[in-house]
């Protein structure tokens, strides 16, 4: 007992939060099996459910205020990925959350501690616990401390856009904006193939394909960026 309760310490101390009321943290490292068969303990199911709606918008609000300029496609699927079930379970191991657990033997047994399941599932209850314990802003504390690593690379991979980064290039050259010209169509309607080439000023990219006409852009900027930025 003393050693679980030592890692719900160290815990806390990662987290950068410390809990007015500690029950509310001890319920979000609750798995639902504890207390099987005997005295029935509150777990953290309900805290997950609201943790869950708790990570998406301070995950929406952080990546909008990274790149409001960005599409709202680009920010869905940064968004996705960050609030994912291993990306949660990712962030709980990083804090330790496995060894402050509260799992009945058998899940223990089986490596419930290190399940991406129950961990991101106890990841969720702990951002719900910190903001019903300290409102908004001390769970946007959090999150900005435990995703710091996760969101740095989606906004990274955001900030690779090939055709974004085509538009810095020809505007630092004082060229005019990319051109983008469709060459053909190819294929069935339910899986079509788009040949696009990309011209900047006198140079041109070589065509590039895609399953779409932005992916086959997309193509066509990097393809550009590979044979002219280096020069």
């Amino acid at each position: 007992m003393n050693k679980r309760r030592d890692a719900v310490s160290q815990l806390e101390g990662r987290l950068g939060y410390t809990f007015v009321n500690p029950a509310l943290l001890e319920q979000a490292l609750t798995h639902p099996s504890t207390g099987h068969g005997g005295k029935a303990l509150a777990n953290n199911q309900v805290l997950e459910f609201l943790g869950d709606r708790v990570l998406s918008l301070l995950v929406a609000d952080a990546l909008v205020r990274a790149g409001p300029q960005w599409r709202e496609g680009d920010l869905s699927q940064r968004q996705v990925a960050l609030v994912s079930g291993p990306s949660c379970a990712g962030v709980a191991r990083g804090l330790g959350v496995g060894p402050a657990l509260r799992l009945d033997g058998s899940h223990a047994r089986q490596g419930g501690r290190d399940n991406d399941r129950v961990l991101g599932d106890a990841m969720e209850a702990i951002m719900a616990a910190v903001y019903l314990d300290g409102g908004l802003d001390a769970a946007r504390g959090v999150f900005e401390r435990a995703w710091k690593d996760a969101l740095q690379a989606a906004v990274g991979d955001i900030s690779l856009d090939a055709k974004t980064a085509l538009n810095q290039w020809a505007m630092a050259r004082a060229l005019p904006p990319p051109a983008y010209m469709m060459l053909e169509r190819n294929g069935p309607s339910h899986a079509p193939v788009f040949t696009v080439l990309v011209k900047v000023g006198e140079d041109q990219s070589e065509p590039a394909i895609g399953a779409t006409v932005r992916a086959a852009e997309q193509a066509a900027a990097r393809a550009f960026l590979a044979s002219v930025a280096p020069s």
